[in-house]
């Protein structure tokens, strides 16, 4: 016995979307991507063979876009190639070996840990319902839980992650994994780590501030320039109090650049002077050394020989990285 069912005609058919395509690739699909995608779907359910110009026209999308577009649904699994053509993936079968393939390899100690792990589990609950409108796909809870892992993050700063990226209208993945990776290399695992990563970071912030004011940049820094000054406070760990004594020789020169500035600071980090006072005393010394180079020199006849003074400090700053022996 042959059952039949009668086919619909094209007012009347409906071409169906898997509620996991809306939750895990929408969010990043390009607009002619998602266009080509759907016409695709449609165009599966009658088993049409259609070519690439003739999908350029239809939709009227450049063939370069086509071909752009089938590489990248192709590389996220959305389709897959075959001798013939493509066939479109079934996503919820997709999704539900990815997601069940793991669960088989896992140890009973695994499985135990896993349960026992309330308040991960409220986290990522909070994460979905605050986050994701309780409608988070599947695979961010595998994403959420590697990151776990990887970073070692308690909860409150896995919530806090999600949070800074929500803030910041960044919710996807790779964005939220790059700021997992600065705050892993911060050190930062607890809610207190991230408290004084905070407080580390405002810091900073109101040093390339007051810096950037000082020189009268008001446009703001460079991305160079603030990465001098964050070398400057994190590396070296100077304050303002020795920068700003680095700032203020600034006036001894004409358009000083930013580069002269870390060649000065630079040169105080290498010689170990921790303290204002340590640089004040080393400058003192360096230009009494200075003042007597220039009353000996005054006795010497100028005509017997030329001495370049690479006892000025100012000069060597100034040339660093342009004479043997001097880097930054």
């Amino acid at each position: 016995m042959k059952l039949e069912q009668k086919e619909k005609s094209l007012l009347f058919s409906e071409t169906i979307i898997p509620d996991i395509f809306f939750s895990e690739y929408l969010p990043n699909l390009p607009g002619d991507y998602l266009k080509i995608y759907l016409y695709m779907i449609f165009l599966s359910k009658y088993n049409k063979d259609i070519k690439l110009n003739d999908l350029s026209k239809k939709l009227n999308i450049p063939i370069k876009i086509i071909n752009d577009a089938i590489k990248y649904l192709e590389e996220n699994n959305l389709i897959l190639k075959k001798a013939s053509g493509y066939i479109i993936v079934d996503l919820q079968e997709t999704t539900l070996h990815n997601l069940y393939t793991p669960n088989l390899t896992m140890s009973k100690e695994k499985i135990e840990q896993t349960s026992k792990n309330k308040a991960r589990a409220k986290a990522i609950e909070h994460i979905n319902n605050m986050y994701f409108q309780g409608i988070m796909g599947p695979s961010w809870y595998n994403d959420i839980d590697l990151w776990f892992k990887k970073y070692e993050f308690d909860e409150q700063v896995m919530i806090a992650l999600f949070d800074y990226c929500y803030n910041r209208s960044a919710m996807h993945k790779n964005y939220i994994q790059t700021v997992a990776e600065s705050w892993s290399s911060n050190k930062v695992k607890t809610w207190n780590d991230l408290d004084q990563y905070y407080e580390k970071q405002e810091n900073l912030n109101k040093f390339k501030k007051t810096i950037a004011k000082k020189l009268g940049k008001y446009n703001g820094l460079t991305q160079y320039e603030e990465a001098y000054i964050e070398n400057w406070v994190l590396n070296f760990g100077y304050d303002m109090s020795i920068i700003e004594i680095a700032l203020k020789r600034t006036t001894l020169k004409q358009n000083p650049t930013f580069e002269y500035i870390n060649n000065v600071i630079t040169d105080w980090h290498d010689r170990n002077l921790k303290t204002p006072t340590e640089v004040s005393a080393f400058l003192e010394q360096r230009k009494k050394q200075e003042k007597s180079t220039k009353e000996l020199k005054s006795k010497v006849n100028k005509g017997t020989f030329e001495q370049r003074n690479y006892d000025n400090l100012d000069f060597l700053y100034a040339n660093q990285g342009n004479e043997g022996g001097f880097h930054v």
